[in-house]
């Protein structure tokens, strides 16, 4: 059975990518992906912290649930050692072109697509008016990784269990 998930998710990653319009996205990926960089959540944390009355909120549940994640996320990519699409062969023989070398060598799940739920969820828990904006950047995210190679479709699914997952963990814990 996981062959044969394994040889769909492939074949779905080959589909998305053989079409020229991967391509043409890739400088659009790449700049979606980087929205999802580390820094920009702490950035953005920190800064609600300072002007908005919620922002105590969303910093503790953010923060709370990226130390269930972080760990979490580490010691699932470093178990399964899933190689990334973009350090094998394709089917029909092809590799990708990548504009950028990942940090590491293992894809499943994607630690950018885990983060950007992660700070999704806890935005949607403490700004519902931004749940919708907040999942469609996170998923945005987690697409642009399969554009750019480095990750496939169930390493995207993986990573966005596990962020809403360790987010929804710590709600009981974090109050309202």
């Amino acid at each position: 059975m996981f062959q044969t998930l394994a040889k769909l998710d492939r074949q779905a990653f080959a589909a998305i990518n053989a079409c020229g319009v991967a391509y043409r996205l890739n400088p659009k990926a790449k700049a979606i992906s980087a929205t999802g960089d580390g820094p920009y959540y702490l950035y953005l944390s920190v800064l609600l912290l300072l002007l908005d009355e919620r922002g105590e909120l969303l910093f503790n549940t953010a923060l709370a649930a990226f130390i269930i994640e972080l760990p979490l996320y580490l010691v699932l990519k470093n178990s399964i050692r899933r190689t990334r699409p973009c350090h094998q062969s394709l089917p029909g023989g092809n590799s990708l072109m990548l504009t950028f070398e990942p940090s590491d060598k293992f894809s499943l799940p994607s630690g950018h697509t885990a983060a950007a739920f992660v700070m999704a969820s806890a935005i949607a828990w403490c700004y519902p008016t931004f749940t919708w904006l907040a999942f469609g950047w996170a998923g945005a995210i987690g697409v642009s990784r399969i554009i750019l190679g480095v990750h496939y479709p169930l390493d995207i699914l993986a990573g966005a269990l596990l962020g809403m997952t360790s987010c929804y963990l710590v709600l009981p814990l974090v109050g309202q």
